[in-house]
Order: C-alpha cells, then structure tokens, then sequence
C-alpha cells in the first residue's frame, strides 16, 4: 500500500511506495465523485428516494442530486472531484494530511472543500472524513476507516469502513451505514455493495425512516437496472415503538416475505403480506400495493368502502384515483350494489396558471325502496366550479349545479339541497374602495312542493360600487348601481335599474357624544308584466314606473366609561337616531324580488332602510332608540347588553303583520353576549311583543369548554313570515346541544342532538369515538335523522348513517357504512 504525498519515482504526482503508511485522523477530501454516496442510495428512503433510488435523475418531487451513474471506473471524469492541496508538500495547516491524488482521476485543482451547491446539483463533489485513509496502487484499491463521513450539500453518508476498487468497479460501505437526508429521513445498513456503473448492487441488514414516519426493515436488498429494490423479509410500519419496551410489536405493521420499490412508478409493492395488529395477524394478502411514503399523489385504488342502504341494499364502492399530471387528477368511484344497477361517480380537480377547475358528477339508476314512480329510472347530478383570473383587475368563473331529483341524490348519498343555484359571472376589484359584477343566475328547485314555472332565470344581473376615500370635512361616500332582469316560466317577469349614495359625517362633541350625521338616497326603475301572478299577486297586470327614496337621519350615542378598579371597567351607553323621509307606504304594486325576508332584530334597529333590498323602501319618520351596557374585565373578557325599539310617526302600512315593526311602536329588541372568561361564551338575541311581552324571537348560542371538554347549546324560537308564501305557517321552536371531548391523549368523543318542540319530536342525533396516533385513525360514528317530505309522508323516512373507518397512516383507509 503506499500513501500519497508528493512527487516520488515515475509514479503519478502524488503517489509514493512507502507502505502501511498513516497519519492521524480527521482526513478531509473530494472522493471519487459520488461514489461516496451510492452504497447508501440503494436504500429506499423518502423524497430522497425518488430521485435517487434510480439512474440518478431528478424525480417529480425535485428533491435528492442525482448522481450519475457511470462515474466510477467508466472513465467520467466530470464526476471524480479531487481536492487539491496545493503545489508545495508537507501538511496542510490544521495538521490535516494533504489529499490524496487518484491514478487516472483529473489533476487537483482545489485545496477546501468545495462551496455549497444547490441539493439537485448533480455535479457537486463529494466531501469526506475519516480517521484514516489508504490507496494500495498494486490492487488499485482505495480504502477509508475510521469515522468515515462524507457529504454532497445537505445529504451526509456515514460508515465505520469504505473501500472503492477502480479495477473491478465495486464499492463498498461496511459497519453501521447511515445515510442522513436533508428532511431528516435516515437509513441504516450493516453493509452495502455496488457494482461498476452503481446501477446493481446487494444490502444487507436495511432499516429505513421514511417520510411521514414510515418505517422499514429488511434482512437484505438487492438493486437492479439502477430503479427496482428487491427486498426479503420485510416488515414497514408507521407506528412508534412502545417507549417501555421497544421489542413490544407495534400497533400494526405489514410483514411480507418479499417487497418492491419501483423508482420510476414510486410505489412500494408487497408479496405474501401479513396486516398485524399489536403482533397478531389479522389480514393476509397475497399482494399488497400503496405508493412510496414520501409521494404526495399517485394513482391507483382506494379503499372500498362497504355499506348497507335502504334504496341500495348491501353495495361496494371501489374508488379509483388517476393523478393525470402535476395539475390535475380525477377520482372514479363505481359503485355496486344488489338492489340497483351500478352506479358511477367522479371527482376532477385541474388548477391553471390563471385559475381553478373543480367538478363532481354522477349517473345510476334509481328504483329500490320508497320511491315515488317519478322518480324512478336513470339519473344524474353535476356540482362543477371555476375561477380564472384575466388580469389584475378581472376574473371571470362560473357555478355549474344541476341533478335530476333531490330522491337521487339522498338514495346515492350525495348533498341534497332544496334548491341549486348556477351561475357565470365576471367581476373586478380596484384596490379595497372599487368593486363591480355582472353575471348570469338559473335556479333549479328539488323540492316537490315548489312550483317549477315560477322559479327564476335571472340574465343578466350587474352591480358596480365605489367606496370613495375620507373627505376633507371627515366624511365617507359611497356610490353603487345595479340592473337585473327576472323571467318565469310562469309568474312575473321583471326588469329594474337602481343606484344608492350614502354618506356618514361621524363627529365628536366637547363632552364625548358622538355625533354622525348620515343619509341615503335610493333612485330606482321598474317595468314588469304578469305582476298579478306568483310571486307577487298584485292587483294589476304589469307596471312600468321609477321612484326614488331619501333618508336622512342624525345618530346619537354617549358612551358613560368608569373604572371599576381591579375588575375592569363599565360602560353605559344611551343611543338615539332621528331618521326622516318622505312616506313610500305598502308598495304591494312594486314587484319584489329581493325584500321578501324580512327579520327585525337589533342588528337591523339603526338601519336606515331596514328591508333586505330595494324593491322595498322605508318611508317617514321614526325615532330609534336603545340603551347599551357593558362590563369589560382585565383577562379581555366582556359581559354587554342591549335593549332596544323604534317609534315612527305615521301608521302607514310598510311591514307585513307580524314582522314587529307594523304598528307605530315597533316590539322590544334585544341582545346579551356573556364572556367573561375564555371557556364560556353564550350571545342570544330576542324579540318580544310591545304589548304582552311574549316571544316572537329567540336565538341562542352558548359554549363552555372545560380543559378537553367543550359543551354547546343552541335554542332557536321564530314566528312564520307571512311573505315566505310557500313555507309552513307555524311557528319554529327548536332546541340543540352538542358535547365534545378529548379523552386521553389518542382518544375524542361527541353527541349531538336537536329536538323539534313544535311538533314534539326529534330532528337529528348522533355519537362518534375517534381514536388517533402517529400511525393510527380510527373513527366510529352514527347518526340518525327524522327527515320527512312535507307533502308525502315516508318519502323519505328516517334514516341512519352507522360509518366505522380506520386508516393506516401511509397505506390507506378501510371502512364500514351502513345508511
């Protein structure tokens, strides 16, 4: 053997015939390109893994550098980096031996180790340390002992022994391998061996820590072609190993007789595989496939899900996922069942430089269980959205929602809303004061008790708004119009254009009241026909005519602070608001289309046109008034109350009877919100008669969360609007509650329920139990619903949804439902 100095003999510069001869430790140098790296790179490790479990070149996640293949003994010199320790002789300073050259190798053209490259450079030189270095120019052997270290950028090789024989090309690391990734995933082996161009080789004792804590070992592996690791006696998991007693079997682990790691298509694929669960075996597959765990998508099947339905009978779903490319994927999700025809439905996802692309659609039969026979036959459903942006200012999208019956999408378990909407639209915005819109809407009722002539096409529908910036007297402007054009099949047809200004001077007196002078003025022009028909049944035929509308009002408040020392302070606060106009009355000529819900709550008391739209406009004089109190605590917590009502001057007929504001003395408004510490907060808001003081609305919402218990409640009470022609006239009374909590550190618990008062009965109710770790999800829920049709009884009874699902993290789900 003979180690390197400077020029001796006619050997090549830098080798001498000295033998056995070492100098102490911490040798640093470029060695050999990649050969450093490639034991290690057999090992099936992450993103790395990708890359690197091949030739050498990038994967789709970019991650790894891929190395080359043919570097060492081919004659590439572009991959063989050598240090150069400068043209004198002696030690370099640090008391560091100067690099040894390598026959055949370039000249030495650097001295330090090479700077920093970016993780993909698939040129950079390799860097190590070791204890002790040799060359043995008779056997042409290299050998490094002794700590040896080497790096490439962020990516560390560590390894007691390697050795590199130029003659036959085999590389070898020996003794506590480790291959450290740049995301921290690390590989171990006891020793791994390589063959001349790197594309072959055998490893023995392989453990692995893969992405998203897969773990895997292996008694040895083989490489070939550079892309496919062949592994024996496989065992990979997810799971920690207990901290008590690591030789304890994990929760589950997959134990197979042989496996696969395919580089170019980045899966993992089992033979003879064994699912045990805390040691026992409780599934055996003769195959078993899912993608390496460091791929974000990939395709193939997904778990089944299996079921039990009232209109499907026992059925099977067998999803596909096709990951088309780097932009876009599709789910397909057949279905099988005893009762029905097969059933298919789809999920796709495309996203663009410029925007977005989504759709979910479905087709299948629909015959079994209590159907009505018009329902019956073939059917279909799309959801489909899309947005694109065509410059700074602009984007355009649309909303695609259509299916043939709502008895179709409950029997095939998709959402089934009372009404679709569909819609494409372009809009802009300029900065946060403009805004406009136009767009084009179609509704589609799946209620049967809707009319179907009467509901809606609206085309077009625009809007445009410009919030002006604070003027020099401390004001703010705000300009808006608007056009739309209603058409019915059946009913009124309507066409209007409108515009509203408002303006808010706020201002602030010597003694702390707050003084804001405000106004709004509405000019609009309407023309529809059929005016006499749904869904206004005026008393006329049709109507072409324009109006306008001023409010002008002067708002009031004082806010009364005082200390209360430690506990905070307190606020008193008396609000009043004059707000005068020319009288509109009733308007039951005027076509509305967009003010027919109508709720007097204290959040619309100080409104000046407290209708929901503009086809409806508030007239004359009235005063509001309310009186608002609260207590503010040190930790940031509150408790306010407010109550509140308005008088008008005339009892001119604007309100439907009932609404509270009718008469000239509007009912008593109200609204409580207590939280006074971080675990409860409770806001309700109430209407009660002027006169009697009974409940004509309630709506509460309470939450308290104890440590890893969270309970809430909800209670809601409204009277029937009169304008809703084609809701039940009846009153709503419903109250509901929900527990959740957190039991341990793995386990979650939750109830829900609502209960109907008014027709004394249940609404909905349901349990679940979640169980999750590191490697474990499992999930047991049920929920029952007493849904019915308003117009057949047993349409659509109650039904149940009883779903267990587990997921082996990095594998995949199964699951259980019955509905």
């Amino acid at each position: 053997m003979h180690r390197a100095t400077h020029g001796a003999g006619n050997l090549p510069a830098g080798i001498t015939t000295r033998r056995h001869a070492r100098r102490g430790p911490h040798w640093r140098a470029v060695l050999l390109g990649g050969a450093a790296l490639w034991p290690a790179l057999l090992l099936p490790g992450g993103a790395f893994a990708q890359s690197t479990l091949g030739s050498g070149a990038s994967g789709a996640s970019g991650a790894g550098v891929g190395l080359g293949t043919g570097a060492l003994g081919g004659g590439a010199t572009q991959d063989l980096g050598v240090a150069n320790p400068g043209s004198g002789s002696g030690t370099p300073a640090g008391g560091e031996l100067s690099t040894p050259a390598i026959p055949g190798t370039a000249p030495p053209t650097a001295a330090a180790a090479p700077a920093p490259a970016p993780a993909n450079d698939r040129e950079s030189p390799v860097t190590f340390t070791a204890d002790e270095v040799e060359y043995d120019q008779d056997k042409n052997l290299v050998t490094a002992r002794g700590k040896v270290e080497a790096w490439q950028n962020e990516r560390i090789l560590r390894a007691d022994t390697f050795t590199y024989n130029r003659e036959t090309g085999v590389a070898v690391a020996e003794g506590n391998v480790q291959l450290l990734e740049p995301d921290g995933q690390v590989t171990f082996a006891n020793r791994a061996e390589l063959t001349g161009d790197m594309r072959n080789g055998v490893v023995e004792g392989l453990r692995a820590r893969l992405a998203q804590n897969g773990k895997l070992a292996a008694t040895g592996a083989t490489r070939t072609n550079g892309n496919i690791v062949d592994m024996a006696r496989v065992v990979y998991s997810s799971c920690d190993l207990c901290a008590d007693d690591p030789t304890a079997p994990p929760l589950w682990q997959v134990r197979a007789r042989i496996a696969t790691h395919d580089k170019e298509e980045q899966r993992l694929r089992y033979r003879d595989a064994t699912l045990e669960m805390g040691g026992w075996p409780v599934l055996y597959t003769p195959y078993l496939s899912h993608p390496d765990p460091s791929v974000p998508r990939q395709s193939g099947f997904l778990t089944p899900i299996l079921g039990n339905s009232t209109f499907l009978g026992p059925f099977v779903q067998i999803p596909y996922y096709w990951a088309i490319d780097g932009s876009q994927d599709m789910t397909l999700r057949p279905t099988f069942a005893t009762q029905e025809y097969p059933g298919l439905g789809l999920d796709y996802r495309r996203r663009f430089n410029s925007g977005t692309l989504n759709l979910s659609a479905s087709a299948g039969n629909l015959s079994g269980g209590n159907i009505a026979e018009n329902d019956k036959g073939l059917g279909a459903h799309i959801y489909s959205s899309g947005q694109f942006a065509l410059d700074e200012h602009w984007r355009t999208g649309f909303n695609l929602n259509r299916a043939s019956s709502q008895a179709y999408l409950r029997a095939w378990r998709y959402s089934a809303p009372r009404v679709l909407t569909s819609d494409v639209y372009l809009e802009g915005f300029w900065g946060s004061e403009g805004y406009a819109r136009v767009d084009a809407r179609a509704y589609q009722s799946l209620n049967d008790v809707d009319d179907k002539a009467v509901i809606p096409l609206v085309l077009p529908n625009a809007y445009a708004e410009y919030a002006y910036p604070r003027d020099s007297l401390g004001g703010y402007l705000t300009l808006d119009a608007g056009a739309f054009v209603v058409f019915r099949d059946e009913g009124t047809d309507t066409r209007r254009l409108t515009s509203r200004a408002t303006y808010n001077l706020p201002k602030l007196d010597r003694f702390g009241g707050i003084w804001t002078l405000r106004s709004q003025m509405d000019l609009y022009g309407i023309s529809a026909d059929h005016l006499d028909q749904a869904p206004n049944f005026a008393d006329r035929n049709s109507i072409t005519t324009g109006n306008g509308n001023l409010r002008v009002a002067l708002d009031w408040r004082m806010p009364f602070v005082r200390s209360a020392g430690e506990y905070g302070s307190q606020l008193l606060e008396p609000h009043v608001q004059l707000v005068t106009g020319p009288s509109t009355g009733r308007q039951t000529n005027i076509p509305n289309e967009d003010s027919i819900a109508f709720e007097f709550t204290d959040a619309n008391l100080f409104a000046l046109n407290r209708f929901t739209g503009r086809d409806r406009q508030e007239g004359g004089t009235r005063i509001d008034a309310a009186m608002r109190g609260a207590w503010f605590f040190p930790n940031g917590g509150q408790a306010e109350a407010l109550v509140g009502r308005s008088f008008r001057a005339s009892e001119e007929d604007v309100f439907y009877k009932g609404s509270g504001v009718e008469d000239r003395a509007s009912d008593w408004v109200g609204r409580l919100r207590l939280s006074p510490v971080p675990w409860l907060d409770v806001l309700a808001r109430a209407r009660l008669d002027k006169d009697t003081l009974s409940n004509r609305l309630t709506e509460t919402i309470a939450r308290v969360g104890l440590g890893p218990i969270s309970v809430s409640a909800t209670y809601l009470f409204t009277t029937p609007n009169p304008a809703l022609i084609l809701t039940p006239r009846q009153d709503r009374n419903e109250v509901g509650g929900g527990v959740s909590a957190r039991l341990g550190t793995y386990w979650r618990a939750g109830a829900f329920g609502r209960y109907d008062i008014q027709r004394d009965r249940p609404v909905a109710a349901g349990v679940n139990l979640t169980y999750e770790d590191e490697c474990l999800v499992f999930n047991a829920s049920y929920q029952r619903d007493w849904a019915e049709q308003s117009d057949i009884n047993n349409y659509y009874p109650s039904g149940e949804t009883l779903l267990f699902r587990i997921g082996f993290k990095t594998i995949g789900d199964f699951g259980f439902r019955a509905i």
